[in-house]
């Protein structure tokens, strides 16, 4: 899943949204270094990532697009992911998007010392452009597809996915649908299982 994903699926917890939204930087046991809350919030972000990776559906939703992204194709469905959590926020929450977002880029600001340095680069970006509002709309999906793909030195042809998205719009956002729905119990069930696991390591 992509970023708006994670930090939804952090359970309102500040501590572990961080963790949660930080965690793709963080490898091996170097999330020890940080809090509880943040360790906690990194260990959810890799077993909700495990878990999406080997789910049937997304992997259904990985495989139309296999045929011309290759194995840029996961990374593209977790971006569309996001677009539909956006677009269908307030299935999902009583905050308003705007709100709810405005309030995690505070939240980082508030924190930005404990950021990796990647992030800290990252953030005045993501809030100038307000990524995760704009994932609400297909124009900005594309901004992030365009600057993906510049990454990969436009090896990756990222940049013309939205015309799958377009073409399997329907397909997409009820695949998705049908997948968040179990990714949120897994990801209440296996905070509980994480917050288990630290009470027995004090």
């Amino acid at each position: 899943m992509n970023f708006l994903a994670h930090i939804y699926l952090s359970n309102n917890d500040q501590q572990i949204t961080i963790g949660n939204f930080i965690a793709d930087g963080i490898r091996g046991k170097r999330y020890k270094k940080f809090p509880i809350g943040i360790q906690k919030g990194i260990l959810l972000h890799r077993q909700i990532d495990t878990y999406t990776d080997a789910h049937p559906i997304v992997r259904k939703s990985t495989k139309r697009l296999h045929k011309n992204y290759g194995h840029y194709s996961g990374v593209i469905v977790d971006i569309l992911y996001d677009h539909f959590l956006a677009k269908n926020w307030r299935h999902y929450s009583e905050v308003p998007l705007a709100e709810y977002v405005e309030n995690f880029y505070a939240l980082l600001q508030d924190n930005f010392d404990i950021l990796p340095n990647r992030i800290q680069r990252m953030l005045p970006h993501m809030i100038a452009d307000n990524w995760l509002l704009s994932y609400a709309k297909i124009e900005g999906i594309q901004k992030v597809l365009d600057g993906m793909n510049r990454r990969t030195q436009n090896k990756s042809g990222m940049h013309t996915a939205t015309d799958e998205l377009k073409a399997f719009y329907s397909e997409f956002e009820s695949e998705f649908t049908r997948f968040f729905s179990e990714l949120i119990t897994f990801s209440e069930n296996k905070l509980q299982a994480i917050d288990i696991q630290f009470q027995n390591e004090v």
